[in-house]
């Protein structure tokens, strides 16, 4: 598993995480080993399919975060994460997501 990085070598999703309460960074942590043993079969209430191509680890509780992923070459890289504070996605946080999957 890999962590996007821009061309400049910024990895926005480790900053993110890195950001967070410690409640909340365990619970990520939890969703990443559970990504990494399970991939595919991963399903709800941990991971939910956005677009064909990528999906999302879904953190609950207190801060409600997202981190969209998708598989790459065999590997699941995690591409932009947020948190949510509406029902709806925002299709600005996807358009960043897939703007990125495009970039690799």
């Amino acid at each position: 598993m890999k962590l996007y990085q821009s061309v400049r070598g910024d990895q926005p999703v480790r900053e993110f995480v890195e950001a967070l309460d410690d409640q909340t960074k365990g619970k990520f942590l939890r969703l990443y080993d559970l990504l990494r043993d399970y991939g595919p079969r991963l399903t709800f209430p941990h991971a939910k399919r956005i677009t064909k191509d990528i999906s999302e680890l879904r953190i609950r509780g207190k801060t409600e975060v997202r981190i969209f992923y998708a598989r790459y070459h065999g590997m699941y890289i995690l591409l932009h994460a947020f948190k949510k504070k509406t029902q709806k996605t925002p299709s600005k946080e996807l358009h960043i997501a897939q703007l990125r999957l495009t970039d690799i």
